[in-house]
């Protein structure tokens, strides 16, 4: 069967791995020069340098599925996060997988000590349902949730709303509950982690699973129509099945104007002698007068990020940017309020503006029936923008397609 997928994302990877089981020898056209969407890993001045602040969250159920954890020498954050105010810090800790921090998460400042236990309560409720479950539950927005819930506006405006908002690439936590409950789901049930040696290991260990597929970089995709692959350099296609997936309104005429623009995020790297965090936590700022939302010291987490011994920060900033050209004299500004160093001695590697971050999924789903992969006889849509903004979703609309596409071969539908 003459099978073309637009895109080697995660999504593009897993479909054709998926073909190449069941005995197809697919083609990715690649816009770019490199395997892995969204998911990347620059190597920069001896740094290395993810684009995004991203983490892999080992309990997802398609992660464990595709990748093998012990090949790519995954490095672990510890659970919880550390807050930070000018001049004042304190952590919110799992006390049920770290007993010795029993004591301080219940002195923490983080919240009430009904908060606390109304923290333990929630993952507990969470650990008893299925994904599925979460998923067709009520949506509400996020922030909804949690004041139904019963958290006080202090746990919400130091925890939820920074943590959170550096996940769902919001600040006012209109994300779908269902999605915060799976991710809170995700986090209690296994770690945050990353390769030790960048993101990027992901994508490169499932271009490696991959040995019946021609994987044609640099090759972008003008348009789709029927069976018709036309590309950008004028070179026609025909193929018999064709999985996109890229946004299919870039390629698809029918389905522009179909689609929300995705969330976009500012991730900004610095050196520094050493870190000031000690220990491998997402430090959050909630003060709302400041620009960045989080930051994290990678080599805390795997020394592999940095070539020099020195310490690499990681800052993503989700808030709007009234003046990009200041932006990075502002960090160093808040990183001096936050930690006391002067700013002069945080040293800018390089700043990402990343666009198409996360895509808006208004009706977020666990699953999809293959035939909704379906978009005509000829093409079949993938994608994390078709089920929720996540790497297990990517991996599942993947697969997804790929049997769709193998069943319509068979049987069509």
């Amino acid at each position: 069967m003459n099978v073309y997928i637009i895109g080697a994302g995660v999504s593009g990877l897993i479909a054709a791995f998926e073909l190449e089981r069941s005995g197809n020898t697919p083609i990715i056209l690649e816009s770019s020069d490199r395997v892995g969407g969204r998911i990347a890993t620059d190597l920069h001045e001896g740094f290395l340098l993810d684009r995004g602040f991203q983490v892999l969250l080992t309990a997802y159920p398609e992660a464990r599925r595709y990748l093998d954890y012990d090949a790519l020498n995954l490095k672990f954050f510890t659970p919880g996060a550390r807050i930070i105010h000018p001049g004042n810090s304190y952590t919110i800790s799992d006390p049920m997988r770290n007993p010795s921090q029993l004591i301080s998460m219940i002195l923490s400042k983080v919240g009430s000590l009904s908060d606390k236990l109304k923290i333990r309560k929630l993952n507990l409720e969470l650990s008893r349902k299925s994904i599925d479950e979460i998923f067709e539950s009520p949506s509400l927005t996020t922030l909804a949730y949690l004041k139904e819930y019963g958290f006080s506006s202090k746990i919400i405006n130091n925890f939820f709303k920074p943590f959170f908002s550096g996940i769902f690439l919001e600040n006012e936590l209109n994300t779908s509950s269902r999605m915060f409950q799976f991710v809170f789901k995700m986090f209690g049930e296994g770690h945050a982690a990353v390769p030790e040696k960048g993101m990027g290991e992901i994508a490169n260990y499932l271009k490696n699973k991959l040995t019946h597929t021609e994987i044609r970089l640099n090759t972008p995709v003008l348009s789709i129509e029927g069976p018709k692959i036309t590309l950008q350099n004028g070179e026609i296609i025909e193929a018999e099945k064709i999985i996109v997936t890229c946004r299919p309104d870039l390629v698809i005429d029918q389905l522009k104007g179909e689609f929300k623009p995705s969330r976009s995020v500012y991730n900004l790297y610095f050196s520094l002698e050493r870190s000031f965090m000690i220990q491998p936590l997402i430090a959050l700022v909630p003060d709302e007068k400041f620009l960045i939302n989080n930051l994290v010291f990678m080599t805390d987490v795997s020394k592999y990020y940095s070539s020099s011994g020195k310490a690499l920060l990681s800052v993503s900033v989700t808030k709007p940017v009234k003046n990009e050209g200041s932006l990075v004299d502002l960090i160093k500004i808040e990183l001096e309020a936050l930690s006391g160093i002067s700013a002069e001695f945080f040293k800018h590697i390089k700043t990402y503006k990343i666009k198409e971050a996360l895509p808006q999924v208004d009706d977020m789903k666990a699953n999809l029936p293959f035939t909704n992969s379906k978009l005509n006889d000829h093409v079949f849509l993938a994608g994390d923008y078709m089920l929720n903004g996540s790497i297990n979703a990517a991996m599942t609309s993947g697969r997804k397609a790929a049997e769709a596409v193998i069943l319509s071969a068979q049987n069509p539908f």
